[in-house]
């Protein structure tokens, strides 16, 4: 039977420790929040899908004249303490998906039996790793559970990528920061209209999926 998945998104250091290299206003704020829903996900053998940028300095997406809409200062570098996930949403021992392309019909086999996914990406979005369509595909969930940072970067492509696909999807507000008010409110609306369910941590862990 299809189940839920818990998508984690880009929650590493740099991202969500105040004096870290990129971080998203509040992310701190919402790390109870965050942790609640990884512990929720272990405890009812739920699959935590966890994107997260694996930067090097030759990436385009990184510069030292940033505009902050396609390019940024450089965060999360591959190897720097900044691009590991924070503690309270770290996982165990992760299937690390790669953007070396896998072969299609591969990816069941490689996924099967493991709760933790690490899917690596070069860009805001997740679907830009080669393998994440067969991941999802081979998951097939009834709904993904979003939550993270940036609300209005990585958040919104992530939702509006499995919106694309087909995919019921499910947003937890009080676990996620966004770097634009402005942007978060243009985002949440598109959402809306696209079907994306709203919700909190609470609700979240008050269900048993």
């Amino acid at each position: 039977m299809s189940r839920p998945l818990l998508w984690d998104v880009d929650t590493q250091v740099d991202f969500v420790h105040a004096d870290a290299k990129l971080p998203v206003p509040g992310a701190e704020d919402a790390v109870p929040a965050m942790a609640r829903l990884v512990r929720w996900a272990a405890e009812h053998d739920l699959t935590h899908l966890a994107t997260a940028d694996d930067h090097e300095l030759t990436d385009p997406e990184i510069s030292d004249e940033p505009d902050y809409e396609a390019t940024y200062p450089p965060h999360c570098l591959r190897g720097t303490p900044g691009a590991a996930k924070i503690p309270e949403t770290a996982q165990r021992d992760p299937l690390p998906v790669s953007l070396t392309p896998y072969p299609p019909s591969l990816v069941p086999r490689l996924v099967d039996g493991h709760r933790e996914l690490l899917v690596l990406k070069k860009t805001y979005s997740p679907f830009s790793n080669p393998n994440l369509d067969s991941v999802l595909t081979a998951l097939a969930p009834s709904e993904a559970i979003v939550f993270g940072v940036a609300t209005d970067v990585c958040n919104h492509a992530a939702i509006m990528g499995l919106l694309a696909r087909g995919v019921a999807v499910a947003f937890v507000e009080d676990a996620s920061r966004g770097l634009s008010e402005e942007r978060v409110a243009a985002v949440l609306q598109q959402w809306r209209r696209g079907g994306v369910r709203f919700t909190t941590a609470d609700e979240v862990v008050a269900t048993a999926p």
